[in-house]
């Protein structure tokens, strides 16, 4: 030992006392720091087993069993005699997908396409706008257009679940308990198949629309806009086809039955006629002298039998106006008339506004002079109410709005709202009146000048030339004369290049009407000439086969 560690205990007599103490501190701060550890690390077990346990074996489940969506099928959409024309395929549940998928099929889809629309993946304002009971989310199909889009909620089910084991890796290991998904509703519609695609086939290489009615409900039996396409192709979420669909010139995905919008020609002549006889503008006995040409100024009016024969009419009473279309006759009624009162009948026929029938419509034209002088910054002209009196200058119409002032003629006074859907017995009639008509007011003497006129347009002598005689063929190889009613347009398009569009509308039969017709195409020509052979073909297929 050094001289310094004895002169050290020499002066400080309690040195080793001392450092027993400094050692008996540091055991017992080691020994408390072990027990503060533990006591943590006991606290912290107990909050994992017992207070979070369940919580966290949960979590472990999770890890452990994956949850899988199931798709339902969702509701098959059925024509009026139970033919299916979409349908889903169940989905698969012995896939090991991480969705099940029901895939939609549609049965003659260009046939169909307007009126039964398509369904496409949601996007951000369909999860935002959703009123459905059975809600989407990210990833789900939609209705877009027609009768998907129109009866969504009905048509979607609800979703089922399937729940599978996994290992660490994710690998299936078992299926552990399935909750199966509940199908969506069944949509009858009023539509007639067999009708709808004999209609298609007739104008399916034209661009065109041909609504049919039965007039005293309102049911839609024929809804064709043509060019078409296929809705599988949105189903199928091909890209590119969708993108050549926009792109094309033709716009296949453009309804032209009732988005379409088009001056109706002298098809509107039946509400000029309606409106001047229950304003006493004329009765059955006023006669006016179609002289072929009416001079307003340095303005020339013509009647078309003279611009196109050089021949006039002689004397005209309101019958032979409407089945000769003769145009000097509504010019001066008209203008007796004026457009306030043109404009107020034309909306008491449903002109001018959306008909109710539920799928994308556009509401049409009637014009008037604040709406001329609103809109064009022009004065309202006497031109103008004449034009406007043969279905021309600014008025449009769409195919369905003509097919529904048809169907007041046809069931006696009512308009009717479109019917997508097929009626029962017990829907059709609410006391003595139609349950989804309204009764116009209309004097039975007007409906029966009107309609006499109708009939001798579809008679010989009339302008609807292939109606005329209209036989059918029976079964036992004998024909039956049935007897038309109709009246023809041929309106003046935007282009003065292109041809007029062509129009007819026409019930029968006449004594006591099943059916409302409505054949349109656009720049193709003269109505009786073009559209009208194209109704009887409609009106055969109709008749002959309910014989």
């Amino acid at each position: 030992m050094s001289a310094l560690f004895f002169k050290k205990i020499k002066t400080d007599p309690f040195y080793f006392e001392k450092k027993e103490e400094e050692k008996e501190t540091l055991f017992f701060g080691f020994v408390f720091l072990i027990f503060v550890s533990l006591l943590a690390f006991f606290l912290r077990l107990f909050q994992l087993t017992i207070i979070k346990g369940s919580y966290y074996q949960k979590l472990a489940e999770k890890n452990r069993i994956k949850e899988i969506t199931i798709e339902p099928q969702r509701g098959k959409i059925l024509d009026r005699k139970g033919l299916i024309l979409v349908k889903n395929l169940a989905a698969n549940i012995k896939e090991k997908e991480n969705r099940l998928v029901s895939k939609r099929l549609y049965h003659e889809g260009e046939t169909l396409a307007h009126l039964v629309g398509y369904r496409s993946l949601a996007d951000s304002n369909d999860l935002k706008t959703d009123t459905c009971l059975n809600k989407i989310k990210i990833g789900d199909k939609v209705g877009k257009k027609g009768v998907e889009a129109l009866f969504d909620c009905q048509l979607r089910g609800k979703k089922g679940k399937k729940l599978i084991e996994v290992d660490a890796s994710g690998k299936f290991l078992k299926t552990v308990a399935i909750i199966p998904p509940e199908n969506g509703k069944d949509l009858k519609l009023a539509l007639d198949f067999y009708l709808q695609k004999k209609a298609y086939e007739l104008i399916k290489e034209k661009k065109g629309a041909v609504v049919s009615l039965l007039p005293k409900t309102g049911e839609v039996i024929v809804f064709v806009s043509s060019p078409s396409f296929d809705p599988q192709v949105f189903e199928n979420e091909e890209k590119k086809v969708i993108e050549r669909f926009f792109a094309d010139e033709k716009k296949p995905l453009f309804n032209r039955a009732s988005e379409g919008e088009y001056p109706p020609g002298s098809v509107f002549k039946l509400v000029v006629a309606a409106a001047a006889l229950e304003e006493k503008i004329i009765n059955e006995k006023t006669q006016i002298e179609d002289k072929g040409i009416l001079q307003l100024g340095p303005l020339t009016f013509g009647n078309w039998y003279y611009l196109q024969y050089g021949k006039t009419e002689g004397m005209v009473d309101v019958v032979k106006a409407i089945a000769r279309s003769n145009d000097i006759f509504f010019y001066q009624v008209g203008g007796k008339l004026g457009e306030t009162k043109i404009k107020k009948w034309a909306e008491v026929f449903g002109l001018g506004k959306k008909t109710g029938i539920g799928i994308e419509e556009k509401e049409g034209l009637v014009p008037s002079s604040f709406w001329k002088e609103d809109k064009l910054k022009e004065k309202w002209y006497l031109g103008d109410t004449y034009n406007l009196s043969i279905g021309q200058g600014y008025l449009l119409t769409t195919p369905l709005q003509i097919a529904v002032l048809t169907s007041v003629f046809a069931n006696n006074g009512y308009l009717c709202q479109p019917q997508l859907l097929k009626l029962s017995k017990a829907e059709t009639h609410k006391g003595k009146s139609f349950l989804n008509c309204q009764k116009l007011p209309l004097s039975q003497k007007t409906l029966d000048l009107v309609k006499e006129g109708m009939k001798k347009a579809c008679s010989p002598g009339g302008t609807g030339w292939p109606l005329f005689n209209f036989k059918i063929n029976l079964p036992n190889k004998k024909t039956q004369e049935i007897q038309t009613a109709c009246k023809t347009g041929t309106a003046e398009s935007q282009s003065k290049k292109s041809l007029p569009h062509a129009w007819i509308t026409v019930f029968a039969p006449f004594e006591n009407p099943e059916i409302v017709l409505t054949v349109f195409l656009e720049n193709a020509g003269q109505g009786s000439d073009v559209a009208g052979p194209i109704a009887k073909e409609i009106l055969k297929s109709y008749f002959e086969r309910r014989e």
